[in-house]
């Protein structure tokens, strides 16, 4: 931030450094989520900065080591500012799933809490940053026999058909879903044939009110300004040497990886090195990768407009200052 918003806020909070203390509920935590490229994580590193604050992030992919790039995971620089976790924690050969967030996430909270910081949850992934509130899907464990021959038959007759199989089985939970979303719709045909009974049939959990109070904010700008900094970023990426970040993690099994290999822009550089990779391949890749990001953005958008709990805030009408404002405020006062 510039001196002039170094100032005011000094003039707002400076009180509470003085003090050093944390203000505001014991159990209260600060949820920041938005859609890829807002801003998210230098807006929470400067609010822990203020709070005395640790972040604990909620995407699904910068739990990997070597995915830096392609996640857009914080600098070391930002890491030593404020500490981070949940990032770096697996191998790109390590299955981590949302149960293991959840678990992970809240070990992660109890710590900062008790050494009497700030928790700071960021992230874009919708269903990571759902199960934290709410609590892990009550489905059964992950069968690793049936997932391989889930994963075969979608490898064989691809993710269309196994979509189809899925909406004769449990048509209400098909609708929730994308046909192209084949993480969930393995799921989904697991949970079935393990419990014989539908997804939609099993009860949703119940927020854990009694354990924290979790101050939700969803910060955004409007789509049609959003991507184009989305395509920019993206060529960003790529110069910066993501291609030969997947390359790297392709040595190293992502591949193997159901999740990781799907990710956004990965799935598509990995689809592009298996090409002769001339230059129509190299605009072909950087075209679909744009493309995922947008449409990424827009499950982003369209997920956390049925998230009651989040207060939207437009990071394109609202400058930095007066958006850390508001956040604080609300954890101060639980507004």
């Amino acid at each position: 931030m510039n001196s002039q918003a170094d100032a005011l806020l000094d003039q707002i909070y400076l009180p509470l450094r003085q003090k050093n203390i944390v203000v505001g509920k014991k159990n209260r935590i600060v949820v920041i989520a938005g859609p890829t490229g807002v801003g998210k994580t230098a807006l929470a590193i400067e609010i822990a900065k203020i709070i005395n604050g640790e972040i604990v992030s909620a995407d699904s992919m910068q739990v990997y080591k070597g995915m830096d790039v392609g996640t857009a995971k914080a600098s070391k620089e930002q890491i030593n500012q404020v500490p981070h976790h949940l990032i770096d924690i697996k191998e790109i050969n390590e299955l981590f799933n949302v149960c293991d967030f959840y678990n992970e996430a809240h070990k992660a909270i109890r710590s900062i809490l008790a050494k009497g910081k700030v928790p700071i949850v960021v992230g874009g992934s919708g269903f990571y940053i759902h199960v934290l509130l709410y609590g892990p899907p009550m489905g059964p464990p992950c069968n690793i026999e049936i997932r391989n021959q889930l994963e075969q038959q979608l490898n064989q007759m691809g993710p269309d058909v196994m979509y189809e199989q899925l909406q004769m089985l449990d048509p209400d939970y098909a609708k929730t879903i994308s046909e192209k979303d084949k993480h969930k719709i393995i799921r989904a045909l697991e949970i079935i044939a393990l419990t014989k009974k539908k997804v939609s049939d099993i009860p949703k959990p119940q927020k854990v009110e009694d354990l924290f109070d979790f101050r939700c904010w969803f910060i955004y700008k409007p789509k049609e300004i959003l991507y184009p900094l989305i395509e920019i970023r993206c060529d960003e990426m790529i110069n910066k040497g993501f291609i030969e970040e997947v390359v790297e993690l392709e040595k190293k099994g992502i591949r193997q990886n159901s999740s990781a290999s799907q990710a956004i822009g990965y799935r598509q550089c990995l689809n592009f090195l298996t090409t002769d990779r001339s230059r129509d391949q190299k605009e072909h890749f950087v075209h679909e990768f744009k493309k995922a990001s947008r449409h990424f953005v827009k499950r982003q958008f369209t997920w956390f407009r049925k998230e009651p709990l989040f207060r939207w805030l437009n990071v394109d009408e609202i400058n930095q200052e007066r958006v850390i404002e508001f956040i604080l405020q609300d954890y101060e006062q639980g507004i």
